[in-house]
């Protein structure tokens, strides 16, 4: 392991960001022309946009027999979407949660979660698998765009949120295919440097691809989601904050998971330690947003705060574990009698109070 190595995996994620900017920047303008309402460009375009990092290393890595990057690398991105990047959006300030959010987003990315965590219980993620998570990813594309139909957007939305006044010209498609293009050439270069030298640095340490996948790799992956999200929360577009990071998840896993899995020659390999601990993590985290939105349908931020102290607890698991400390064990007993309990009771208390307020309400 070299310095070179290094160098190519910071490369690597400041290439997938830039690749992921100009290839959002590029189709949400093209979908503006085409009258695509914001909203659905948020759900789909940016947020598919900003997860074309793990479609691009998971690819990468499906096809180099390294499933445990691929895995680990969808996995620890969705962990890290929620707790990690709407903890420090809401940190800079409370995050607004639409009842579409609620109803529907939220318990689409519960069930897809559980749905691939039955797909991996045989220690496999078969090619018939992954077909079902891109139908889905599909269906769920057609369901976005069929809403989409049903809301009048006016020329002045597109104006203020894509700085386009209507005026169609050869120049401005010209300009928007090669953002298009630029920045898919920028993400296949970006994602292989990344997987390469992860892969590098992971043989020389002697760390495990699952671990490396978890951590590094999804993070640097995630860095799209961190970017429009914070910066979403700062220019108040809070809904979009959310809405990037839910639509991000349901896609890593239908869309990311299912492309890797078809195109992977004998599907994709899943270690028992994901299928034991990590996916069950990404299962309960979903479950967590339900009682968080639901409860003033906002983020606060002491529940942003709680959301950064369980990534930091997840993230020191890992850590342990993989450097066998002997006070994993007493690590992890704090987390489960004390910790998660006490957080529990905290969450399912102001539900039941937002609920009771919200009767008052209508009541009077």
């Amino acid at each position: 392991m070299t310095s070179i190595t290094f160098l190519l995996l910071v490369a690597g994620l400041v290439l997938l960001v830039a690749g992921a900017e100009f290839l959002v920047r590029g189709a949400s303008r093209i979908a503006a022309v085409l009258q695509i309402s914001p909203l659905i460009i948020g759900l789909t375009i940016v947020a598919y946009g900003t997860s074309a990092p793990e479609m691009f290393v998971s690819v990468m890595s499906g096809l180099s027999g390294q499933g445990d990057i691929a895995m680990g690398n969808v996995v620890g991105s969705n962990i890290c979407n929620v707790l990690l990047i709407l903890g420090l959006s809401a940190l800079v300030t409370p995050l607004v949660v639409t009842k579409q959010i609620i109803r529907s987003d939220v318990p689409i990315m519960i069930g897809v979660s559980v749905l691939l965590l039955m797909f991996c219980l045989d220690g496999k993620l078969s090619r018939v698998d992954s077909l079902i998570l891109f139908t889905g990813a599909i269906a769920y594309t057609l369901s976005l765009m069929y809403q989409s139909k049903k809301q009048k957007t006016t020329q002045d939305e597109f104006t203020q949120e894509y700085g386009f006044d209507g005026n169609v010209t050869s120049g401005l498609w010209l300009k928007n295919i090669i953002l298009i293009v630029g920045g898919l050439a920028l993400l296949v270069l970006g994602s292989r440097w990344l997987v390469d030298s992860a892969v590098n640095i992971a043989t020389a340490l002697g760390v495990n691809e699952l671990l490396i996948g978890l951590t590094i790799v999804a993070i640097g992956t995630s860095l799209p989601e961190l970017a429009t999200s914070v910066v979403a929360s700062f220019r108040g577009e809070r809904d979009i904050a959310v809405g990037n990071v839910l639509g991000s998840n349901i896609f890593n896993i239908l869309a990311v998971l299912g492309v890797s899995g078809t195109i992977s020659p004998d599907g994709i390999q899943v270690s028992e330690t994901l299928i034991q601990f990590d996916l069950p993590v990404a299962i309960a985290v979903a479950f967590a947003c339900l009682p968080i939105f639901y409860s003033g349908q906002r983020i606060d931020r002491w529940e942003a705060l709680l959301f950064l102290f369980y990534y930091l607890a997840y993230t020191g698991y890992l850590v342990l574990d993989v450097t066998k400390q002997d006070t994993l064990p007493t690590y992890i007993d704090i987390m489960l009698w004390f910790v998660i309990p006490l957080t529990v009771i905290t969450l399912v208390t102001i539900s039941i109070r937002e609920k009771r307020a919200a009767g008052k309400r209508r009541s009077l």
